[in-house]
């Protein structure tokens, strides 16, 4: 099949439903590319999985694309092994409230994806029986990857102790570092007079 085929059929599994396809990517990268409502996400995925043609039995990836008011693309790669072909499905939700339904029981293997997914969008997966922290540590507040995420700069704590060895806690001078085999500037011998140097007296 061709990759216009391919969106064409996932076109023709779906209808009624208008979806909208096109190829994203070039030459080698080049995918079919199906945008559907998020009301036929798991549809979609499951026509894609179980119908002969597509023959989509690879799960690749899942992940997201904050855009900004219009809200979240929910997007998965997914590949035939025996067609060789790959396939971009595309839905999107409202940033006001991001909710899809989950793929786990059509592909195991988004399970891990789905839930960095919801940790790093918000994206809320129906049906997800454990959409519990991946990545970040259970305290982490917010989400990084949207876009309104703001990074705070690094905060700078002074060490609670001595910086160099010899260094008193009562404030003492810094012990001067230097290379080894470069003498102190008191070992160095008398400081030249300016006509030594070469210059006027």
């Amino acid at each position: 099949m061709t990759l216009d085929e391919v969106g064409q059929r996932m076109a023709a599994l779906l209808a009624p439903v208008e979806v909208t396809t096109s190829v994203s990517g070039g030459q080698a990268y080049a995918r079919a590319t199906v945008d559907v409502p998020a009301e036929s996400w798991h549809d979609a995925l499951r026509a894609a999985r179980d119908d002969d043609e597509l023959a989509c039995d690879f799960f690749d990836w899942l992940s997201a694309v904050d855009e900004l008011a219009a809200g979240f693309d929910v997007v998965v790669h997914l590949w035939s092994s025996t067609r060789r072909h790959g396939l971009l499905l595309r839905t999107r939700v409202p940033r006001a409230a991001p909710r899809v339904a989950s793929v786990v029981d059509i592909y195991p293997g988004a399970a891990w994806h789905e839930r960095e997914t919801h940790e790093m969008f918000g994206i809320d997966f129906a049906d997800h029986a454990g959409l519990k922290p991946l990545l970040l540590p259970p305290e982490f507040e917010g989400h990084p990857l949207r876009k309104e995420f703001v990074l705070a700069s690094r905060v700078a704590k002074p060490w609670p102790g001595a910086k160099e060895p010899g260094e008193a806690k009562a404030g003492g001078g810094r012990r001067p570092m230097r290379p080894p085999g470069v003498p102190a500037p008191g070992e160095w011998g008398p400081a030249p007079t300016a006509t030594e140097s070469g210059g006027t007296a």
